[in-house]
């Protein structure tokens, strides 16, 4: 269980990554994310190089792709891949360069030079990872904006394994504003869910609703707030 300490105005630290906001154990003060947060960040990392493996093929760039002949010669030119999603990451600004962003934001940080070219994606990437996974733990412990970096390299992983695996990722549709007021102000951050989870959560004031039961509970603030806006503009 916590250690948690019974003063009423004491706010115990959480966890700075934003899928995650779980309260931070006694031996875990002074970090910035929690131990699984950042057990699941190294997994990630781990397995980004392989993934990028898979996705940088013909093969995988030319799946769905139609050959279209070319007028009279009766020659066939190879037409553009029609998975630019795969292109998006295997190409400049993709996986390579998500991580070089997060590396040079290290490095400043810890005061340390610039990494020097590592030459295509593929030559990069598994230095990049190396990289990351041994300076994690001082991000988890020293760097404040490690949060954001955690939810970054879990997007980037999230968006390499839908496209190797051929899944097609769950739609993100709007269910309203948060009705959650914080010192009492109205947040109103826009709130969306996804078809393959139960929880929502609002990336404004961190709360979050599990489950049918707290959905209908969000759906009556959210009504209450309605009203009670309708009415102070009457």
């Amino acid at each position: 269980m916590h250690d948690h300490p019974t003063t009423d105005d004491y706010q115990w630290p959480t966890c700075t990554a934003p899928r995650c906001g779980r309260q931070l154990w006694v031996a875990e003060t002074g970090r910035w994310i929690c131990r699984p947060c950042e057990d699941a960040t190294a997994t990630r990392l781990a397995e980004l190089p392989g993934l990028y493996a898979r996705l940088d093929t013909t093969a995988m760039l030319m799946r769905g792709a139609r050959r279209q002949s070319g007028g009279a010669s009766g020659t066939k030119t190879p037409p553009i891949p029609p998975r630019l999603e795969v292109l998006a990451l295997v190409g400049p600004g993709g996986v390579a360069a998500r991580l070089s962003a997060v590396e040079d934001a290290w490095r400043q940080a810890l005061g340390w030079t610039v990494a020097p070219w590592r030459g295509s994606a593929a030559q990069a990437l598994p230095e990049q990872v190396t990289f990351l996974r041994n300076n994690l733990l001082w991000a988890a412990s020293s760097y404040d904006e490690v949060g954001q970096d955690v939810e970054e390299i879990r997007r980037l992983h999230a968006e390499c394994t839908a496209l190797a695996s051929g899944e097609k990722r769950p739609g993100r549709v709007a269910i309203g504003h948060c009705p959650v007021r914080v010192d009492g102000i109205l947040c109103g951050e826009q709130l969306t869910a996804t078809t393959n989870t139960h929880r929502v959560r609002c990336h404004g004031c961190g709360t979050r609703w599990d489950g049918l039961g707290e959905w209908r509970d969000l759906r009556a603030a959210q009504e209450a707030v309605l009203v009670e806006m309708g009415g102070a503009a009457a």
